[in-house]
This record gives structure tokens, C-alpha cells and sequence, in this order.
């Protein structure tokens, strides 16, 4: 059974993991019959260990070194890698474009946000115009590599202004990417003071979405929580798949180079004892930010 896509919102609002549909009649005479022939197969296990010493793993000492996951997490890690390799798509997906432009300059207000605490307050971008034509580079100099991004005033000028705002403050500085998608939902969520999807910058920005948005391999995306404008400093980027709904502003790109830092991520997996149940979490390969260029 396939499961829905997750979601990029912040916290709370993560999906946890699909609840599975009650089996059928057929399938319960299925697991009945199957634990009936387990218990013929320990009883015999039993009697065969028993004849046979050295069968079992003695009791204390090695039971605990087994169960110790400690013990070898070498062959853990490999054991997951090999059986959950990640299928990234090599094709770029085109970035969306407006049926109709915005108007220039475009009115933007970034209302304070009372939902939560606040780890590290930014100063918001002046309410009033923003330009809405043009295109800013930007370069995330990160841990794991540097990613360029091109941010495009045309598709949401107020979340430009506001992205640029929190770089050139030095909001972003120090601050790691906490949450990995690897598979249905191929991402890498970032821009979170407080490390675990519940922080911001104290204010919240309009979504500025639109019926033609798509997501995909290349597409740089603000994250936010389930009620409309909600989005503040966490974004998400798209290194793969993404069936979403256009709920999520699109304000860019991630170039070629900055993929490819994605990609390695991606390989290194996801740390799922710190996860949320929903096949993300935090990233095997740290990703920290050291400072966002602009320019």
C-alpha cells in the first residue's frame, strides 16, 4: 500500500505515520494459519536446542551484547542502506511561472506571530512596496558544500524581501537543516533557529501561492504550518519528488552545484531514531549554515 506524501510544515503539523486499514476476513485466516505454524516451529527449535547445545546464544552476557545498539553499527547502518537505497530523478523540474504578473511593486505586511515562542527574533522587512520583477543570487555556505540559489521576485516578491532580509541579519547563521524527506517526499527542510521544526522569526509572511505551482528536483519552497500564512524562516528544497499541493510558496531555484550537495546528503540517509514516524528526520550528513552570501 502506497502511504500520502508528507508534508513540509513546520511543527506542530508533521504527519505521523499512516494508520494501516483493519485486514480482511482473508487475511485474518492468513495470519492465523501463520502463527500457528510459528509455534510448531519454536516448539521444535525448542526440542532441537535443547539436543543440540550451543543452538541458542547463552543467556546474559551475549543476550545483552546483542541486544546493544552499540554493539555493531557499522552493520546497521549498512543493513539500512542496502535496504532502503535513495532513487533520486535526474531531470530538473521547470520552475512555475504566473499566468498573469503581479502587480509592481506588490504590498507586503509581516504581522507578528503570537502562536509560540520565539528562540531568535528577527527584525521583519519593512511593511509597504517590494519589487516584483528581477532575480537575486543568494549562496548557503554550508557544512556539507555550498548552495546557490536564485531567488525570483516574479513569483512571490514578498517572501524575496523577507528571505533577504533574515540573510543579511545573519538570522541564519548557525543554524542547521533539521528535517530530511528521502522518499515521496525528497526534500531538505531548513531555516529553524530552534533545530526540531517549531521556531521562527517571530513574525509571519503572506503566502503568495498560485494554482500552477509544482514541485520538484530544483524548486526552493517556504514551509509553514497548516493554517494560511503562517510561513517565517523555514523553507524547504526540492532535490527529487514532490507531489504537494500548491500550498507552498515558490520563491526559486537551487542550482546545479547546490543539487548535487543535496544529492549527497539524501545518500547519507536519514536519522530515523530522531525522526517523527513519518520516514523524515534529521539528516545523516549535517548540514549547518556558516553564512548566507547575497549577491
Amino acid at each position: 500500500m502506497s502511504q500520502p506524501p508528507q508534508q513540509p510544515y513546520q511543527q506542530p503539523g508533521w504527519y505521523g505515520a499512516p494508520q494501516q486499514p483493519p485486514p480482511s476476513n482473508k487475511t485474518a485466516l492468513w495470519v492465523g494459519l501463520g502463527v500457528l505454524g510459528l509455534v510448531v516451529v519454536v516448539a521444535v527449535v525448542a526440542i532441537t536446542g535443547f539436543v543440540a547445545p550451543g543452538f541458542f546464544l547463552p543467556d546474559s552476557k551475549s543476550k545483552g551484547a546483542v541486544a546493544s545498539p552499540s554493539s555493531a553499527p557499522s552493520s546497521t547502518s549498512q543493513q539500512t542502506t542496502t535496504q532502503s537505497p535513495v532513487q533520486i530523478p535526474g531531470e530538473r523540474t521547470p520552475l512555475p511561472k504566473r499566468s498573469a504578473p503581479l502587480a509592481d511593486p506588490a504590498s507586503c505586511a509581516y504581522p507578528p506571530d503570537s502562536s509560540g515562542p520565539v528562540p531568535k527574533k528577527a527584525t521583519p522587512p519593512a511593511p509597504g512596496p517590494a519589487p516584483s520583477n528581477g532575480t537575486m543570487a543568494v549562496t548557503l555556505k554550508t557544512t556539507a558544500g555550498d548552495i546557490g540559489l536564485t531567488l525570483d521576485r516574479a513569483l512571490a516578491p514578498c517572501t524575496v524581501a523577507n528571505f533577504l532580509s533574515l540573510a543579511r541579519q545573519g538570522y541564519y547563521d548557525g543554524t542547521s537543516c533539521h528535517r530530511l524527506g528521502t522518499s515521496g517526499l525528497q526534500m531538505l527542510q531548513c531555516g529553524d533557529p530552534q533545530g526540531d521544526g517549531t521556531g521562527g522569526p517571530g513574525y509571519t509572511i503572506p503566502d503568495e501561492v498560485f494554482p500552477e505551482l509544482k514541485y520538484g528536483r530544483g524548486i526552493l519552497a517556504m514551509a509553514k504550518k497548516q493554517a494560511p500564512d503562517t510561513g517565517g524562516s523555514q523553507f524547504f528544497m526540492v532535490f527529487g519528488e514532490a507531489e504537494l499541493p500548491p500550498e507552498y510558496t515558490v520563491f526559486g531555484s537551487i542550482s546545479d552545484a547546490g543539487l548535487q550537495v543535496l544529492d549527497k546528503v539524501a545518500r547519507g540517509g536519514v536519522d530515523d531514531a530522531k525522526g517523527n514516524g513519518d520516514g523524515t528526520g534529521p539528516p545523516l550528513v549535517p548540514v549547518t549554515f556558516q553564512s548566507v552570501a547575497v549577491g
